[in-house]
């Protein structure tokens, strides 16, 4: 099969399309025919060499990616052929088939895009894990989004909206604050603003009941000033490149809490925990209280640019690619 190999790490890395074996699924595993890949943050660190670990040259990169189940490996369930899935697979995905842990795949609607199935499965269940599980958001509350334009972020605003909160979200870009608006947040703040805080004080009318963080810096401590008694900062990334210290007193005057969110560390310890979630996010996609945003398509080609607008930290949602092998 086909395969995008990563020979050097850089900016750009040295990537090249070669015949490689086809990988065989393991007991607990299923086969993948990849129709579409989803790029992160995590994809461009990892292909310029600056992740905290790297794997052995020559590699094949992408872990998020949609297809359809072709093989199931030992012990696996024989219902899972031929069915759609969104697929997590901590390696390997830029190619033409790839191999997923039967657990890190979640069954999408049959009729949805295999672009935007390729780019939803870690933002949403981040978001729901977050949102529903530790930030135990309940309907009229509100939930500021942080990074809200950013793929996680527009994730965040859906999932929220569905839970029944009201949604501030906080972007630096007109652009990025007016994709904001049109995934259905309920105001729009500029985080870049010296006097945003103000600003979301009196367009809300008060102060926030849970923050969903991904960009850490100089904003975690006014958002965290900003919630009421008994909130919830929940922290998922550092997008901003800084990791912020938070004065301690503050939690305790607010009895308030702060909520570390790492769900590829939940998916790994809890597969039973996470098993339920993904079966939420299921039905939640099925029923169409979720709605993910159709997301940049791009092809082979653009890996190079695409990587450096992470870098660059310019992107808005999240690029899929899908490949044509030739």
């Amino acid at each position: 099969m086909k395969a995008l190999l990563c020979h050097a790490f850089g900016d750009p890395p040295d990537l090249a399309v070669r015949e490689v074996a086809e990988p065989a699924p393991g007991p607990g595993e299923v086969l993948i025919q990849v129709e579409a890949v989803g790029l992160g943050f995590f994809d461009a660190l990892l292909l310029a060499g600056r992740y905290q670990e790297r794997p052995p040259l020559p590699f094949i990169p992408g872990r998020e990616h949609a297809g359809r189940v072709v093989a199931v490996g030992e012990g696996g369930d024989p219902a899972l052929l031929g069915t759609r899935v969104a697929a997590l697979a901590f390696g390997g995905a830029l190619a033409e088939r790839a191999v997923a842990k039967a657990d890190h795949c979640l069954v999408v609607p049959p009729d949805m895009e295999p672009a935007a199935a390729g780019g939803l499965l870690s933002a949403y269940a981040t978001s729901l894990y977050a949102l529903e599980v530790l930030g135990r958001v309940r309907a009229g509350e509100t939930v500021l989004v942080l990074g809200a334009a950013g793929a996680v972020g527009s994730a965040a605003i859906d999932v929220a909206k569905a839970l029944g909160a009201r949604v501030a979200a906080a972007a630096s870009t007109p652009e990025k604050r007016d994709r904001c608006r049109r995934r259905g947040a309920d105001m729009v703040i500029d985080y870049t603003a010296p006097d945003w805080r103000a600003a979301l004080r009196d367009a809300l009318g008060g102060g926030i009941d849970v923050v969903l963080d991904t960009v850490g810096g100089a904003v975690t401590e006014p958002a965290f000033r900003s919630l009421n008694p008994g909130g919830r900062h929940l922290v998922v990334g550092f997008a901003s490149g800084e990791i912020p210290r938070l004065p301690l007193n503050l939690p305790l005057l607010k009895r308030a809490s702060v909520v570390g969110v790492d769900w590829a560390g939940f998916l790994l310890s809890d597969p039973a925990g996470n098993g339920a979630l993904l079966d939420r996010l299921g039905a939640m996609l099925a029923d169409g209280r979720l709605t993910p945003d159709a997301p940049s398509v791009h092809g082979l080609v653009e890996m190079a640019p695409l990587l450096r607008r992470f870098l660059d930290r310019g992107g808005v949602g999240k690029p899929v690619v899908v490949p044509v092998w030739r």
